[in-house]
């Protein structure tokens, strides 16, 4: 005599593809978030730049934020880098991040090294 075993696995699980995230800075930003971040982005990390805050804002979605270099600009493999902090906050948790800039050589800003800032 044989018996059926029920699955383990549940019928209702649902497979996919994971989505690419909007931006390599936060899950919380969408497309026009960050192309808001990365013009202030850009403008903050300017190798030519004074080192000052830079800060950006998206009225429809109500997240804002902010960068600040943290050092001073450097090559680093034919680009353009430098280390910054950024704010994230709006309608979602506040998020204090750093991670390193870099400019290619098109001209495009492209982030890495993204953590939490330390608790200072």
């Amino acid at each position: 005599m044989s018996m059926p075993l029920p699955s383990f696995v549940s019928r209702d699980d649902v497979t996919g593809s994971i989505a690419k995230p909007t931006s390599p800075l936060s899950n919380a930003l969408d497309s026009e978030d960050w192309r808001r971040a990365k013009g202030a982005l850009a403008i903050a990390l300017d190798p030519q730049g004074n080192g000052a805050i830079v800060r950006w804002d998206n009225p429809v979605s109500g997240v804002k934020g902010s960068f600040l270099p943290t050092s001073e600009a450097r090559a680093v493999e034919d680009q353009i880098c430098r280390d910054f902090e950024t704010e994230i906050a709006g309608s979602h948790p506040s998020q204090n991040l750093t991670g390193l800039g870099c400019r290619d050589k098109q001209g495009e800003w492209h982030v890495t090294n993204i953590r939490q800032a330390r608790k200072t």
